[in-house]
């Protein structure tokens, strides 16, 4: 299936660098005053979901899910949900960060709970690209990214390993407690840092 996008109401500042991320055939949901991106973003929505209560309700639109103030969900929790219910694989999330925090970290943990389910998922805002690691698995970050960083989120995360970077690690912990894989370095140009980890996840934060 084509990628589902999800767009929240925080800050965005550079617009040119969040249109990079698009496609033309992104299925996109703007969560309620995230509708406030679309001219910049150039986008118009595949679906609106919301309860309306920073944003007014979309007129004349019929694809629009409106939601209870009262409820479990945060508007993007609920789109997160629903890009799972329509079978999308791949979720990039943007205007999900900043702000409040509260709001932030429980977007950042949507990232947890795609992972747990199968699913590619990302946020990318101003300042960084944010994703998850499990079990077993690689990732590759690139020359050219600030720094990175990766820290546990839940559970104890074990048998980390990480390669070509300024601080490497191999066969290490870290529990939530002790966070200290912040602000590594990719060494070169010409050799990716690598990330692997044999038990649990990690958060991958790769920062401009």
């Amino acid at each position: 299936m084509s990628r589902c996008v999800i767009i929240g109401g925080s800050e965005i500042r550079n617009y040119p660098l969040m249109r990079q991320y698009l496609r033309p055939d992104d299925y996109v949901i703007y969560c309620d005053c995230g509708l406030k991106h679309a001219d910049n973003l150039g986008v118009e929505p595949s679906l609106v979901i919301g309860d309306f209560d920073s944003h007014p309700k979309p007129e004349n639109m019929q694809n629009v899910i409106e939601l209870p103030v009262i409820k479990d969900d945060t508007d993007t929790i609920f789109a997160v949900k629903e890009a799972m219910r329509r079978g999308y694989d791949d979720v990039l999330m943007l205007g999900v960060t900043g702000g409040r925090e509260d709001m932030t970290l429980g977007n950042i943990y949507a990232l947890l709970m795609l992972k747990m389910n199968g699913i590619t998922a990302m946020i990318a805002d101003d300042y960084s690209e944010i994703s998850i690691i499990q079990t077993c698995e690689e990732k590759h970050v690139k020359w050219g990214w600030k720094f990175f960083s990766i820290l546990n989120i839940t559970g104890t995360a074990s048998g980390i390993t990480v390669t070509g970077a300024k601080y490497n690690l191999n066969d290490a912990v870290i529990a939530p407690e002790f966070q200290y894989g912040i602000s590594n370095e990719v060494l070169s140009p010409e050799n990716d840092s690598v990330i692997s980890l044999k038990n649990g996840y990690l958060l991958l934060v790769c920062v401009r």
